[in-house]
């Protein structure tokens, strides 16, 4: 296999106005919306779509507003055939809705037209700190600042985004669109301290007694990969999935050079998972001149995780899958990577490689729980929180949501989980104010 020439603009192409508002029409604005049951944060679907078949894009985007913050990034990156196109009426014609683009379209009508923006509530309901501004914390910002919230993020890296920025490609999500989205978050009157490591530059016991803050989110995701301990782990060539695209996304923002990316053109690559992450880590790989790879499982393809789009064109861009190859060896020289010893269905196998990119999932890193207090954690590492007020934490003012608080989960399913605690945040601070009363 050689490599394509692949690039990393962005791969799906969306809706021009007229396709949009075309494709709007062909809702039925069905009585009890399939598609609303679908979507792990009941978006109105029929109204905001209704709207748009209208030409009311000021309309569309306000009934958006009131349940996501990410718009323009959910319209990109959330399982549809999963979820709302999934379940849509007009699918059993293999004609669904299609619910994402339209989604997207009004997010970018939106910020390219810089339309009027909500009114803001003053900020004197009290004064909330969110640990880490993935997919999680943004949506805890965003809705504490539009329910009358002072709201500050911390955040260690850089830039906002987190998994947004750092983890999915610029091909499925341009990182202008993710800075356009917290831009909008940050128009709301939140406001952010980033390079700055909770649990190392400053403690959640120095957020209450000296920043004042009446609550703390911790949305710090799963920084932890798991690794595989196998003979040769440890050589040079062996690496995290994770950083790789982490390292890709700052040599496409230029903050680091081409050098500073553990992949050479020519490499042969081996991706060891096979959910969304490796997907992305192999295709990543093609575009970084790579010149075969290979995504390596130990089952069957009914048992990949990924969705079946993203295969789809992860076949289509070269990259080829060694179904039912469980790996048991990293074969070096001179303390680099040769190959892998792998059991396949022909037995046992030598398999040239000089890179692999370990995808098999996260977990939680413990740094705030650890400098922490009475943040009480299960055997895995991940934060236990109650139902009421919904996501606190065993520490009474200190609440969690996202990756980790469950094991990692997609963009959407973390922002439902994030609505549920911004409420519970709200209904916390409401009654401690009235007992300081």
């Amino acid at each position: 296999m050689e490599s394509k020439d692949l690039k990393f603009e962005e791969v799906n192409e969306g809706f021009d106005i007229k396709e949009a508002i075309d494709e709007a029409k062909r809702c039925l604005n069905c009585k009890n919306p399939l598609c609303v049951q679908g979507c792990p944060i009941e978006h109105d679907i029929p109204g905001w779509i209704h709207q748009l078949s209208m030409g009311n894009m000021g309309g569309a985007m306000s009934i958006i507003n009131e349940k996501s913050n990410l718009p323009a990034v959910c319209g990109r990156v959330c399982p549809h055939e999963k979820q709302c196109e999934g379940h849509c009426i007009l699918n059993k014609k293999g004609k669904g809705v299609r619910v994402g683009k339209l989604e997207r379209f009004i997010a970018d009508f939106d910020s390219e037209m810089n339309l009027i923006r909500e009114k803001l509530a003053p900020k004197t309901r009290g004064k909330v700190a969110i640990i880490g501004s993935g997919p999680a914390g943004l949506t805890v910002a965003g809705d504490l600042a539009r329910d009358g919230f002072n709201v500050v993020i911390y955040e260690s890296e850089p830039e906002l985004g987190g998994v947004l920025m750092y983890g999915i490609p610029e091909y499925r999500l341009p990182k202008e669109v993710v800075r356009r989205e917290i831009r909008k978050i940050e128009g709301l009157g939140v406001t952010n301290i980033t390079n700055t490591i909770v649990g190392q530059n400053i403690t959640v016991d120095e957020m209450f007694s000296q920043q004042n803050f009446d609550a703390i989110f911790i949305g710090s995701g799963t920084a932890k990969p798991k690794t595989l301990t196998l003979p040769g782990s440890t050589l040079r060539g062996v690496i995290q999935s994770s950083y790789f695209l982490r390292m890709v996304s700052l040599y496409n923002n230029n903050s680091v050079g081409r050098n500073e990316v553990p992949m050479r053109a020519g490499d042969v690559v081996g991706v060891i998972g096979c959910g969304n992450v490796a997907m992305d880590s192999a295709r990543t790989a093609i575009r970084m001149g790579a010149k075969e790879v290979y995504i390596i499982y130990y089952k069957t393809i009914e048992y990949m995780t990924a969705l079946q789009t993203e295969y789809n064109e992860a076949v289509e861009e070269g990259v080829s899958f060694l179904w039912e190859t469980d790996t048991k060896e990293f074969i070096g020289e001179r303390g680099k990577l040769k190959a892998i010893k792998a059991m396949t269905p022909e037995g046992e196998k030598v398999i040239p490689m000089n890179r692999i990119l370990l995808a098999i999932g996260s977990q939680p890193a413990n740094r705030i729980v650890s400098t922490t207090l009475g943040i009480g954690v299960d055997e895995k590492g991940y934060v236990i929180t109650k139902e009421r007020p919904y996501g606190m934490t065993t520490r009474k003012g200190v609440f969690a949501g996202g990756d980790v608080v469950h094991t990692p989960q997609t963009v959407v399913i973390a922002m439902r989980e994030a609505k549920l605690v911004a409420a519970g945040i709200a209904q916390f601070v409401d009654a401690k104010k009235l007992l300081e009363e």
